[in-house]
């Protein structure tokens, strides 16, 4: 098996049993940003804490996406032939933030506003290096 690593560093633990995507919380404002990020989106401070956010959220807002993006810069291992829909949403994680993913549910009929929706990572595609990289993404933990 090829050696995963994260799609871009930074973006969550890896490898981990119980992965965590990385925010940044500024120490001034307390605004948090995701991804992190070394100066504060809303008050430029640079006093900016790396966290853990939420495993868990709810499903703000969701599509399907239905044709493949533009490549590049989507770097999916798939090709035009091999494409299938993917489902695309915001999670809000309580309290915290709204962080736009994929999600695992294509079909938009088993999807719901308010849906607890879980991180999970999945692999994504293979780099120069034939390391497998992986993304994330947010499942949904009870169906419609």
């Amino acid at each position: 098996m090829a050696k995963q690593i994260p799609l871009a560093e930074g973006l969550f633990t890896w490898p981990s049993d119980n992965p965590a995507l990385l925010a940044g919380r500024c120490g001034d404002c307390e605004y948090v940003a995701f991804p992190f990020r070394d100066r504060c989106l809303a008050c430029d401070g640079t006093d900016v804490e790396r966290v853990e956010l939420p495993r868990r959220g709810r499903l703000w807002t969701f599509t399907t996406q239905r044709f493949r993006p533009p490549s590049p810069p989507y770097g999916g291992s798939d090709t035009p032939e091999t494409f299938a829909p993917f489902g695309v949403g915001y999670v809000e994680l309580p309290g915290v933030v709204r962080v736009e993913a994929r999600l695992t549910e294509p079909d938009p009929a088993r999807l719901e506003v308010g849906q607890e929706m879980e991180l999970v990572i999945l692999p994504f595609g293979v780099n120069a290096e034939g390391e497998e990289t992986m993304m994330f993404a947010f499942r949904p933990l009870d169906r419609v």
